[in-house]
C-alpha cells in the first residue's frame, strides 16, 4: 500500500528519517518488511512535507518518482532540518494514477495528511460521506484517489469545529462501517501534534525524551520502538503520547 512516518521534536535533518537510518523511508519504498497484503514494493511516487522553524505554514516536496529516483533529493534532505515531519512512499492502489499530486502528503492551511491503506470499494464507497461536501471539495481535489477524498473529508470536519482526534476517529469508524474491509492507517499533523490511526497496517511508536517518531515500520533497531495496536487511535505531542481503542 504505502510507508509513511511523522516526527516531532528537536529539529533534525530530514536524511535522518529518509535516508541515514538502516531502514529508512527510502530502504522502506524498495525492501518494506510488512505490507500486509497490499503490494511488494512502493515505487509510485513519495512526498515530505516539514514546517520551518518558527512558521505554522508546511513545505511540500513530492514526486511521482520513486524516492530512489530522485537524483537532488539526498543533499536537499541532508540540508533540510524541522522539528516537525510528514513523509510518505506510495504504492498506488490498482487503477488510481501515478501521479505527482496523488502523493502523500496532503496539505490544506496549516495541516499534512497521509493514508496507509485503501478504501475498498471506492469510488462507491465513499459517495455517501462525499455527499455532504461542498462542490468546490469535490472539484479541486488533488487526484481522483481515494486518500485525496479522505482528506477531503477530513478537511472538513475540521472545518466544522471537530478536533483533530474526532475528525480523524470519526471518520475511520464511519469508512469502516461502509467498508468494513478497508484499510485506513492515517496521519494527521500540524506540526504541533500528531494524530495517527490503525486499521489494517502495521504502525509502530519511538518515545524518546522530548521526541516522537512514529512508522509503518520502525527505522532502525533502538530498543525504543513498541508497536501499535491494530484499531488504535493516537495522539503525540513531543513525548506526550496517549492512546486509545477506535
Amino acid at each position: 500500500m504505502c510507508r509513511h512516518l511523522a516526527y516531532l521534536g528537536p529539529p533534525v535533518p530530514l536524511s535522518s528519517l529518509l535516508f541515514d537510518p538502516e531502514h529508512g523511508l527510502a530502504h522502506q519504498a524498495w525492501a518494506p518488511r510488512d505490507m500486509r497484503g497490499g503490494g511488494t514494493i512502493n515505487a509510485d511516487g513519495f512526498g515530505v512535507g516539514w514546517f520551518p522553524p518558527g512558521s505554522d505554514q508546511p513545505i511540500r516536496y513530492r514526486s511521482a518518482m520513486p524516492i530512489w529516483s530522485d537524483a537532488a533529493l539526498p543533499a536537499l534532505a541532508a540540508a533540510t532540518t524541522s522539528g516537525a515531519i510528514l513523509a510518505a512512499v506510495r504504492s498506488a492502489t490498482a487503477g488510481m494514477p501515478v501521479v505527482e499530486t496523488a502523493a502523500a502528503p496532503f496539505r490544506h492551511d496549516r495541516w499534512l495528511f497521509s493514508h496507509n491503506g485503501v478504501v475498498r470499494g471506492f469510488p462507491g464507497a465513499l459517495a455517501g460521506p462525499a455527499a455532504a461536501l461542498p462542490v468546490e471539495d469535490l472539484l479541486t481535489l488533488d487526484a481522483p484517489t481515494d486518500s485525496a477524498a479522505l482528506f477531503a473529508l477530513v478537511r472538513h470536519r475540521l472545518r466544522a469545529g471537530k478536533s483533530a482526534e474526532d475528525a480523524i476517529g470519526s471518520l475511520v469508524g464511519d469508512i469502516s462501517g461502509i467498508s468494513p474491509t478497508s484499510r485506513l492507517n492515517l496521519l494527521l499533523t500540524d506540526g504541533e501534534r500528531i494524530v495517527a490511526t490503525t486499521a489494517g497496517h502495521s504502525l509502530s511508536i519511538r518515545v524518546l525524551p522530548g521526541s516522537v517518531l512514529i512508522a509503518s515500520e520502525p527505522l532502525d533497531d533502538h530498543p525504543a520502538w513498541r508497536p501499535v495496536p491494530d484499531r488504535h487511535l493516537l495522539t503525540a505531542t513531543g513525548s506526550d503520547v496517549t492512546m486509545g481503542e477506535l
